[in-house]
């Protein structure tokens, strides 16, 4: 495979395009574009970051219509999920907003929400506020969806209340267009971006665990 050289301009373009043009025709006319500048640049930089990161799974570009009343064949984006435990990982993406990365737990089983709320509600916190805070840090927002009580239980003055009313744990950085984004920059921003969420995603893959039953979805 050849070496990463940036993610392509043509590739935001092309979703760009995609929004008002979201049919199979258009698709088929346009597919070469959608493998040189999108596919193929996003295979070619998780391939550079596998070593360290793991192998990644690149999401399929069409959607499933089936249950929805939303009936445009393709997703207006294309993104790629390094998975360390069900719905537990690392997460990029490129759509015509440009460059997302992030990571962390996105879609939670009722047994991962019972055992994430187990350890907050424990001395094990401890060791969740210094990875959460090393994302932070590094720029990565904190997804805001959260119970919109708390659960049932727990005290209105617990000292963890708003993370035990989290409903995920998921972290991202919407990093756009920049000047880089068709540059090996990209790949630095990206390696440097999952870094920062290691101790977290590691956190989480060892006290939330798998799902007790089905297949994660793609994050949103």
């Amino acid at each position: 495979m050849a070496k990463f050289s940036g993610i392509p301009l043509a590739a935001v373009e092309f979703y760009e395009q995609l929004a008002v043009n979201n049919s199979k025709v258009w698709w088929a006319e346009h597919k070469d574009i959608y493998e040189t500048n999108v596919r193929t640049p996003l295979e070619e930089l998780l391939a550079e970051l596998e070593s360290e990161f793991g192998v990644a799974h690149i999401y399929r570009p069409y959607r499933d219509v089936r249950f929805s009343k939303e009936k445009t064949p393709y997703k207006d984006h294309q993104g790629a999920l390094i998975g360390v435990e069900d719905s537990i990982g690392y997460y990029v993406q490129i759509s015509a907003q440009g460059l997302y990365v992030g990571g962390g737990w996105y879609a939670a089983s009722s047994l991962q929400t019972q055992r994430y709320r187990e350890a907050i509600d424990s001395p094990i916190v401890a060791t969740f506020e210094p990875a959460l805070k090393k994302a932070l840090k590094a720029g990565l927002e904190l997804g805001d969806d959260l119970m919109k009580t708390k659960p049932r239980g727990v005290a209105d003055d617990h000292p963890h209340l708003e993370l035990l009313r989290r409903k995920n744990v998921l972290l991202s950085h919407q990093f756009g267009t920049p000047t880089w984004l068709d540059t090996r920059t990209t790949l630095t921003k990206v390696r440097s971006t999952w870094r920062a969420l290691t101790p977290l995603v590691e956190w989480l893959a060892d006290h939330v665990g798998p799902a007790d039953s089905g297949i994660p979805t793609e994050p949103e």
